[in-house]
């Protein structure tokens, strides 16, 4: 049955009360009088998330639910649902990914500063399967967290989005830590609309156009089906300047540097789309058929960091960096010349490098015919370039109806994310001069496949009527699987023993020993119950039991409650434990990765927990991270005013995270070779996952509205603040440092606030919002040591769209996201151009600044 959607407030985000007592995917609602029914016609919004009763409206729920209708997500010039929902809801994160290996091509995201993937994401009620991607440098909080990608659903495909602020794992299974998020298709079958939106950045780049339209179409008089398909591109960003080695190198001559060397910047975005389908079929008056799936794919290509040609180490020179590293044809490197770095004095009296291509000393390396250096390639240098293609695919097909008393929900589906990775501009220094330039690295691909069926009714215990009950199980498998990459951007060519790195230098493809598939599979058994002990007063109650092919069972529960004081005032409160099992990617990715450690590029090799380079340094086998969850709150509804307060606390113990950078020592070398690893003299550092931190994440979420009539028009004010603030309680210092540390408690503000004025009359509308960000700890790129990190000052950001409504049907909108060209924070002096940035690219709001945009709306 399809739920009333009004929107008595229009307020881009609120927090709902419904009863949080569910397992597993959501089931079909209970069939309400019709006196409930009138009642619920007359509330602003409804959800089903987390109750198999029914729908529940404003001031009814035990927990906070945020609720944002689709009109209220595409008021933003962006048209990425992560930026939609930053600006929506009060705890979630994100952050852009400019130099950030595989996470340019997924962005991470937080809600209650806890990683990605401790949030359940859902599609009409169903889990939606995580993406390939794992976030190696997904700045801090998320730093190989492995989500869903939720930017692949596009806002025109939306009836709504529901966010659950509070611990699930009781009701849904693994990954509901931190709360979940449902995303609820249109279901229309009639009508539809065209959408064209274009816009730039202040500075004239990144241009992105984005074409988007959704069509209702009967499925005879008994059904419908709904299509809605997305097609977007975006240019490229710089916010760059110069090195000043590049600089110098220019100036002593070499011609073959760019200028800059190095962009920091949002990647291209090429040939973005997406299809969704939703439908459903009346078999009869009680039994319903449904399926919905998806269809997407993008090409992204991003930056890395620059190689100097005079001093980056096992490619250019040897680990000193005050010479050239030259290989010998025959072997002998002892036969070659050393071609150390000539030093000069610059105008302002500085040592600087010199331009060695013009010394005589590599003059006469070249004329051996037996020496060589990479210089020969690429003498400026080279900047590679990390690129990426993300499918995306799903399809879920049920049937959900009523039997007697019972409701039930029986589906199955499946979700499949598939990152095919190539590397450009780049070397493999091992095959010397024969080395390509341009490599296929390989891919990841996560599968899943769910079933589940589900149970729900009411029933009377003694003078307890009406008590909701449910029950269900359901099974799931899943899967992560490597692709070998070509064999150039793997091997290890005939100078690998003469120092020359092995692979593609800055990716490293997926060579036979890293290429398999990995699964496992787990079965899940839920029942709760809920309802009122009282008129006033509504308690609610699950246990879910979980067991994993790869590590066992787990047993939780969550208790929630709510007390209506007055017809205006409520208190409501909620417990729970939790868990989340590793993915299935943390436990087997394999992976190079170049991080910044005090300005230098380190080399890191990325192994699965029990692979003998990690096991030597302590890796061992992942854990479910486990969870105590605690909140209460406040609901206050008079007439046109709604006011919640909610307090959280969320201990996780063993969570799992990636470990720092363990310097691989010259000392360990035998013993590593003996353990099976080849050629450790050219790894200089090795991350792997661990069971590494206990923490404390708590905070208080408010949201507030308020509708009148102001200036001869409907004005809705609404509020979205949230404080959070993390501290973990313990960790390993073998595996994780202090920067790591500061970076999961202070990488994202501890202030969030967000305030919406949006006015309208009959063919004229405005949105105003002002964004608040609070001081974080700001870092370049993964860099904290001190050179690379300060605390970041608080900034404020205002957005505006205007809307003008030509005809009934057609509007035409302009508007600017950051309208002022608030900076995000400078790199502080003596970082500020080391590597070529000019901002820090961890910070919680665009760095590109202002961003002006167009959008033209057609309905019919």
């Amino acid at each position: 049955m399809t739920m009333s959607n009004n929107n008595k407030f229009g307020i881009s985000s609120l927090s709902l009360a419904i009863s949080i007592a569910l397992a597993g995917s959501f089931a079909s609602t209970q069939v309400l009088a019709a006196e409930e029914q009138e009642k619920l016609e007359n509330v602003e919004k409804i959800a089903v998330i987390g109750s198999r009763s029914a729908p529940r409206s404003v001031g009814e729920s035990p927990v906070p639910i945020d609720i944002i209708d689709s009109e209220d997500l595409r008021k933003n010039g962006s048209t990425d649902m992560i930026d939609m929902l930053v600006t929506s809801v009060p705890s979630f994160n994100s952050r852009a990914q400019p130099i950030s290996d595989a996470a340019t091509l997924v962005r991470p995201v937080n809600l209650r500063g806890l990683p990605s993937d401790s949030t359940l994401v859902l599609v009409n009620g169903k889990r939606r399967h995580r993406a390939s991607v794992i976030a190696f440098q997904g700045g801090g909080i998320n730093d190989g967290a492995q989500g869903p990608d939720i930017s692949v659903i596009p806002g025109v495909a939306l009836k709504q989005v529901e966010v659950l602020r509070d611990g699930a794992s009781a009701q849904y299974g693994s990954d509901a830590i931190a709360g979940v998020m449902n995303f609820v298709l249109k279901d229309d079958a009639e009508g539809g609309s065209i959408t064209v939106s274009q816009g730039e950045y202040y500075k004239g780049d990144g241009a992105t156009t984005t074409i988007d339209g959704n069509i209702g179409l009967p499925l005879t008089d008994s059904g419908f089906v709904n299509i809605s398909a997305q097609y977007k591109t975006a240019d490229a960003t710089s916010r760059s300047v110069q090195r000043p080695d590049a600089a110098n190198l220019i100036a002593q001559g070499n011609t073959d540097v760019n200028d800059p060397a190095q962009v920091w910047g949002n990647p291209e975005i090429k040939d973005d789309y997406t299809v969704f389908v939703n439908t459903g079929f009346d078999i009869n008056e009680s039994a319903q058929l449904y399926a919905f799936g998806n269809l997407s794919s993008r090409d992204v290509v991003g930056g890395f960091y620059y190689r100097n040609p005079h001093n980056r180490g096992n490619v250019y020179s040897v680990d000193d960096g005050e010479t050239l590293l030259v290989g010998a044809l025959n072997g002998d490197q002892s036969s070659c010349n050393v071609v150390p770095i000539p030093k000069v004095t610059d105008a302002n009296g500085n040592i600087v490098d010199g331009n060695v291509l013009t010394s005589q000393p590599y003059l006469d390396m070249l004329a051996d015919p037996n020496c060589f250096s990479m210089n020969q390639i690429r003498p400026g240098g080279y900047t590679p370039q990390f690129a990426g293609t993300v499918e995306d695919s799903s399809f879920f097909a049920g049937i959900k109806g009523d039997i007697g008393e019972w409701s039930y929900d029986a589906s199955a589906g499946m979700g499949n994310n598939k990152s095919t990775f190539s590397l450009r501009n780049s070397l493999n220094p091992s095959l010397g001069l024969d080395t390509p330039t341009d490599f296929e690295t390989g891919a990841y691909e996560q599968s899943e496949t769910t079933v589940n069926i589900d149970f729900s009714r009411f029933i009377t215990i003694g003078a307890l009527e009406d008590l909701s009950f449910a029950t269900g199980f359901e099974w799931r498998e899943e899967s992560f699987e490597i692709t070998q990459g070509e064999e150039s951007s793997w091997i290890a060519g005939p100078y690998a023993d003469q120092g020359f790195n092995i692979g593609s230098h800055g990716f490293k493809g997926f060579g036979p020993e890293a290429a398999g598939k990995n699964s496992r599979n787990n079965i899940g058994i839920y029942a709760d119950v809920e309802g009122y002990l009282s008129d006033d007063w509504l308690l609610g109650a699950a246990l879910r039991y979980e067991d994993f092919s790869t590590f066992g069972d787990t047993l939780n529960y969550k208790i929630s409650t709510q007390y209506s004081a007055t017809d205006y005032l409520s208190f409501r409160a909620s417990h729970s434990t939790g868990f989340r099992a590793p993915t299935v990617g943390q436990e087997n990715v394999v992976n190079t990765q170049t991080s910044i450690v005090n300005g230098d590029l380190i080399q890191t090799f990325i192994a699965p927990p029990t692979n003998p380079l990690a096991a030597f340094y302590g890796g061992e086998v992942l854990n479910p991270e486990e969870s105590v969850s605690y909140a209460f709150g406040t609901v206050f509804e008079y007439e046109n005013f709604f006011l919640t307060l909610d307090y959280y606390n969320i201990e996780v113990t063993g969570r799992i995270a990636q470990s720092s950078q363990i310097a691989v020592e010259e000392e360990d070398y035998d013993d590593l070779r003996a353990a099976g690893v080849e050629h450790p003299e050219l790894i200089s550092a090795v991350t792997f996952y661990t069971n590494d931190f206990d923490t404390t994440t708590q905070g208080i979420d408010i949201v507030g509205s308020y509708e009148t009539e102001f200036l001869s028009g409907d004005a809705n004010l609404s509020l979205a603040y949230g404080w959070t603030d993390t501290s973990v309680d313990k960790y390993d210092p073998d595996t994780t440092d202090a920067g790591k540390v500061r970076r999961l408690e202070d990488g994202i503000p501890a202030h969030r606030g967000t305030l919406t004025w949006g006015q309208s009359w009959e063919r004229f509308s405005t949105t105003l919002r002002a964004n608040y960000f609070g001081e974080y700890y700001a870092t370049h790129a993964d860099d904290t040591t001190e050179w690379g990190s300060e605390v970041a000052d608080a900034a404020v950001t205002i957005d505006l769209e205007i809307s003008y409504a030509v005809l009934e049907s057609l509007t035409f909108s302009v508007g600017a996201n950051n309208i002022f060209d608030q900076e995000a924070q400078k790199l502080k002096d003596g970082t500020l151009g080391e590597l070529g940035g000019v901002y820090y690219e961890s910070g919680p709001f665009d760095y590109n600044g202002g961003f002006y945009y167009g959008r033209v709306n057609y309905i019919f």
